[in-house]
């Protein structure tokens, strides 16, 4: 029997208070995008102990702990990717809204900018399906109540 392997790799689609910009950092030394931008977010790893300390632990080693986020963890917009190595991985991506705190980004990234949502479908180079998830995201998380965010 052939056994099929993905890697769990939450995403976030940060968006500022407003809601009118989202958060895309430019990827550095990565097999797949180098020089890209891109949402945030990475593997899930066993030693986590649910989804949500997963995308905290990420969300702290790539931009910081004292960057805070609320997160919409009752969604995701879920892909499929496969690497250039073989490697196959399913993305879900959840929305976050920065409530407070600097950003300080790791050496995974280069830079990092706030993208106003009517620049998203001209901005590069980023991601592809960063142009329809974000707006997808933003969409729903309107509709969302304030009790189903979460502080991280």
């Amino acid at each position: 029997m052939n056994e099929t392997h993905f890697q769990y790799c939450p995403k976030l689609a940060v968006f500022d208070r407003a809601g009118a910009s989202v958060l895309l950092c430019r990827r550095k030394g990565e097999q797949d995008y180098d020089g890209v931008f891109s949402l945030i977010g990475g593997k899930m790893e066993h030693k986590d102990a649910s989804i949500s300390a997963a995308i905290r632990r990420e969300k702290d080693e790539e931009v910081g702990p004292g960057f805070v986020v609320q997160l919409l963890l009752t969604l995701s917009v879920d892909v499929f990717f496969a690497k250039v190595d073989g490697n196959r991985m399913i993305l879900p991506h959840y929305y976050a809204r920065h409530v407070q705190g600097e950003l300080a980004l790791s050496d995974e990234y280069s830079e990092f900018k706030w993208v106003p949502m009517d620049d998203l479908p001209h901005f590069s180079p980023m991601i592809e399906n960063v142009r329809w998830i974000a707006p997808l995201l933003q969409r729903v998380a309107v509709q969302a109540r304030t009790d189903e965010f979460v502080e991280l």
